[in-house]
């Protein structure tokens, strides 16, 4: 949080990328993958010795494993420098945690389901997976010693249950769900500013060899002061760059409508009072998607026909740019038009897989719903819009007058109950935001 004007300002972070201008030699892309290759077989080693129950209360805050690692001598072993070598044991403990967040929200989800279970039970799961010391104890078998006020709460919940049958579930919970990890992916590697140096129209990146850089020329004049990714596309002579920035997030008083949107397949938004974005994401997915198929039917069926994996990967990526490109236009088109303070959107359903017709399953297949939802929500946390999920189950059958059941007869709903009639994709924006304003939020 910045200042300005004794009043704070706002930021949040940004992903800006950096693309190179001239094609990277194949000697300086090896040099490149050098890094890479290293980077990986660093986070691997730290995956396996600190990815188990044994390494838990090592990982916060890691100096510890730093520390131990750097005794290892692996550094010294692979002749990595210390700025990549130290951010891909960083990186790899930042896998780590994120592995064991999700276990544990994986397990809180069960844990809550469970009806066998009684609500003395759930709340000591529950004080096990939110309190770490306790967490990693009752995994390593240890007693459960904590603080004066947590060991207070903890003898009063352990008063009321089973605790030895508690902690053994916990613990087959946990080996049902945790995955320890491994990447075979050599693609790029993160680098510190001291790694790096912008000039000449371009970036200068170091490399394993001592007080060696390689030049990149960059098709912009963009500079940063921050970690960045460097991407590895070695099979294009390409890389890409990807930089965390601060943005300001501006707040705009004449943003003051709350809108109700329906998501589509062909038409990206439709709100409540019947105007519409992304009118042509159909024809841009359609016409992506029927390539797909015929790529895959020509390798497979005529090998010989096939215009090779760089070619497919350079149309593929062109296609996939395009429609990004597209989603982002329109996007931005919504927000200056309908100057949303509130915008109300169902949760989609994820595809499915299997039945119907096998043409459609694959365009739901490509639908880019989730790189429409990702950039929707970075470009109303700039904008300060706040996006209110709601429940989707039957939305576009609930009539949007009454409340019945109606049906969909060629784009248009039905009701049989009061007789509303209106375009389908407008009655389920309005019931988004009725849903939205009512009692069917997500949260």
């Amino acid at each position: 949080m910045e200042w300005g004007g004794g009043f704070p300002i706002e930021k949040i972070c940004k992903t800006v990328h950096q693309y190179n201008k001239d094609p990277v030699s194949n000697e300086d892309m090896e040099k490149l993958l050098d890094i890479a290759r290293d980077y990986r077989k660093v986070k691997n080693y730290v995956y396996e010795r600190f990815g188990g129950i044994g390494s838990i209360s090592k990982l916060y805050p890691g100096y510890t494993v730093q520390n131990e690692m750097t005794k290892t001598g692996l550094r010294e072993t692979l002749g990595m420098p210390s700025v990549y070598f130290y951010l891909a044991v960083f990186d790899a403990l930042g896998d780590i945690k994120c592995q064991w967040t999700k276990t544990k929200s994986e397990i809180l989800k069960i844990v809550g389901q469970k009806e066998e279970f009684t609500e003395e039970e759930k709340h000591y799961l529950r004080f096990l997976l939110k309190v770490n010391n306790a967490f990693e104890a009752v995994l390593n078998r240890k007693p459960v010693l904590l603080k004066r006020e947590l060991q207070g709460q903890y003898n009063l919940l352990a008063e009321k249950v089973d605790v030895r049958k508690l902690k053994n579930y916990l613990c087959r919970q946990v080996r049902k769900h945790y995955l320890k990890l491994h990447t075979d992916v050599e693609e790029g590697f993160s680098i510190a500013e001291r790694a790096y140096r912008y000039a000449d129209h371009g970036i200068y990146i170091s490399v394993k060899q001592k007080r060696k850089r390689i030049f990149v020329s960059l098709t912009d004049n963009n500079r940063y002061t921050t970690q960045l990714y460097i991407k590895l596309f070695p099979d294009q002579g390409r890389i890409e760059i990807k930089a965390p920035i601060q943005v300001t997030v501006h707040k705009h008083e004449d943003y003051t409508s709350h809108i109700g949107v329906a998501v589509g397949m062909y038409t990206m938004f439709t709100t409540d009072e019947g105007r519409r974005y992304g009118e042509g994401l159909g024809g841009y997915q359609t016409k992506y998607a029927d390539w797909l198929r015929k790529q895959t039917g020509s390798y497979m069926h005529n090998k010989s026909d096939n215009p090779g994996r760089l070619k497919y990967r350079n149309k593929k990526r062109r296609y996939e740019e395009a429609l990004h490109a597209y989603i982002n236009q329109e996007l931005n088109r919504f927000l200056r038009t309908e100057k949303p303070e509130v915008i109300y959107i169902p949760k989609l359903p994820g595809p499915k897989a299997g039945g119907g017709n096998k043409r459609m399953n694959h365009y739901n297949t490509l639908w880019h719903r989730g790189y429409i939802r990702r950039r929707l929500t970075q470009k109303c946390r700039e904008q300060s819009v706040e996006i209110v999920e709601v429940m989707g189950k039957d939305i576009s059958r609930e009539c949007s007058c009454c409340g019945g059941e109606g049906e969909k007869k060629g784009g248009t709903f039905v009701c049989p109950v009061c007789g509303y009639q209106a375009e389908e994709k407008v009655n389920a924006a309005i019931n988004a935001k009725k849903r939205g304003q009512g009692n069917q939020r997500i949260y």
